[in-house]
Formats: structure tokens, C-alpha cells, sequence
């Protein structure tokens, strides 16, 4: 359920994308400094957000340098690491954690246990350090079970659960800016709920798994090409909502990397399913 909140590199100009990736690179760093090498393949451009968020508003001592990176076949890559990229990698490795043992659970992939296991002693440190947030995810976790238990026909509800675990993740500190930026995590977790069902529903359809898009669709029976705008224009409201919350703060550092993906960047993904999508519905 990650990786819908990422730029448009095409809309960037090459300081900014050379910017936004030294985030990215301090983050696959944070993590394998938190939680070991297996750790990195949880990394998250939604996180990578956050910590450009976060750095924006509160402007902390940030240490940038250079190191050769094993991924990319030794080649040097510039890293910019401060106490966001730390405290992001913790919130990936807290969400990262119970998706995987979720994953098992509905899927027995032994390579999620495996995963988990190796994410379980990093992942008990973060639950202690971090009591408000992991109860946050423990909490969605029992409200989601029980909509997908119930069959809840309202994509709102678990939207809405989703939203309020990623508004306690993107409150860092208990400031003047809380409200602010749990509205952003708030719409944000909506969103990427919602885009998420929005790719699964043809999936879900198929395998009988919960979607709250498809059900809700059945229930007022929308035909095909009506479910696509009705989707695009929950989406559109929803993302809406959280770049006005972004521009009630006082954020000029990253400003522009950060308007390029609220704007531009979470419809990149929308895009390509939704071409994929309407491809098959031409051909039925």
C-alpha cells in the first residue's frame, strides 16, 4: 500500500530531482543504520515525502555527503541524512512490519515471515520509543479487519482509518503545527488508500478479496466507464484537501518539490492504471 506519494521527474528541474534523491538516499541509509541491509527493501517513496515535509518546516541541521552505494553498482551517490531521515525510517519500518506479518497471514508467503523476523527487534524498539504511533497502527489494523469482516460498503470508513494513522505519523511533536500536519497525513493516508483500491479493483474483483471501491459500485450499480470518473473525482477532492493544508504552512525549503508531487507526481501512478484500465474496457 506504498509508493503513490512520488515526484514527477519530468516536471523537475535537475537541482530539485538531484535534491529530492539525496532524501532518498539519506532514508535507504537510515534505514540500514535502524534495522540492518534487509531493511532497505522496505524503502518508500511516501516516507521520502515526509522527511521533505518535515525538513521543510522545521529546518534541521542536515548532513550531506558522498558514498558509493551497493545498489547502484558502486557508483557515488550524495546523501542528505538529519533527524527526519531517522525518524522516517522508524514509521517505515513500524508500517513496513505489520504489512508484512499481514501479508503472511492472507497470503503464507514465506518470504513476508522471513522479512518480518528479521525487522522484529528494530521493530520493538521503534513500538517503545514510539507508544503513540504504533498504537495508532494496531488501532487501524482492528478497524480495518472489522470493515473487511463486515463487508463496509463506504470507501470512506476505511479511507478514513487509514487517514488517521498517517496523521498521528506525520505529527513528529506535540507544536503549533500538529494540526496542520495531521490534516496533511490525514488526507494523504486517504489517498493512498483509496489509489490503492482504485489499482486492486479489477484484482479483487477476480479473487474475491474486500474492496470497498467494487462493492460500493455493485451497491449502486455503476457501470465501467462511470466508475472511473467517480473515482478520479474522489481522488482529486481528497488530494486537494492535503495541498491546502501544505500551503497553511510556513515551508519554503523543498516548497517546490513538495508542490511537484502533491500536484503533479501522486497522478503519475493514477495514470498509468487508469490507461491500462480503459484499454481493457475498450477491447471487452
Amino acid at each position: 500500500m506504498f509508493g503513490y506519494i512520488t515526484v514527477n521527474k519530468e516536471e523537475l528541474k535537475l537541482r530539485e530531482l538531484k535534491e529530492y534523491h539525496t532524501y532518498y538516499c539519506g532514508l535507504c541509509k537510515a534505514l540500514k543504520k535502524e534495522a540492518g541491509i534487509s531493511a532497505r527493501l522496505t524503502l518508500s517513496y511516501d516516507m521520502t515525502f515526509l522527511i521533505l515535509l518535515l525538513t521543510g518546516l522545521y529546518e534541521p541541521e542536515s548532513k550531506y555527503y558522498q558514498q558509493r552505494c551497493a545498489v547502484h553498482f558502486g557508483r557515488q551517490e550524495e546523501i542528505c541524512e538529519n533527524e527526519y531521515s531517522f525518524y522516517a525510517a522508524d514509521m517505515n519500518i513500524l508500517l513496513s512490519y505489520y504489512d508484512l506479518l499481514d501479508d503472511w497471514k492472507d497470503e503464507k508467503k514465506t518470504r513476508k515471515l522471513a522479512l518480518a523476523k528479521l525487522l522484529e527487534k528494530p521493530y520493538k524498539r521503534i513500538a517503545k520509543a514510539y507508544t503513540r504511533q504504533n498504537q495508532a497502527v494496531l488501532q487501524y489494523l482492528e478497524r480495518l479487519k472489522e470493515c473487511e469482516k463486515c463487508g463496509e460498503r463506504n470507501p470512506d470508513l476505511p479511507a478514513g482509518y487509514t487517514g488517521e494513522l498517517l496523521g498521528e505519523i506525520y505529527v513528529y511533536k506535540q507544536d503549533e503545527w500538529k494540526n496542520s500536519l495531521y490534516q496533511m497525513g490525514y488526507y494523504i493516508g486517504k489517498f493512498i488508500y483509496l489509489m490503492d483500491a482504485y489499482e486492486d479493483l479489477e484484482e479483487d474483483k477476480k479473487s474475491g478479496n474486500y474492496n470497498p471501491f467494487s462493492l460500493y459500485f455493485a451497491e449502486k450499480k455503476i457501470g465501467e466507464k462511470e466508475r472511473e470518473q467517480t473515482c478520479y473525482q474522489i481522488l482529486r477532492m481528497i488530494i486537494a484537501e492535503a495541498a491546502r493544508e501544505f500551503e497553511r504552512l510556513p515551508i519554503l525549503k523543498n516548497s517546490e518539490i513538495i508542490r511537484n508531487i502533491l500536484y503533479s507526481g501522486v497522478w503519475m501512478n493514477y495514470e498509468r492504471i487508469r490507461k491500462q484500465r480503459m484499454k481493457g474496457i475498450t477491447e471487452k
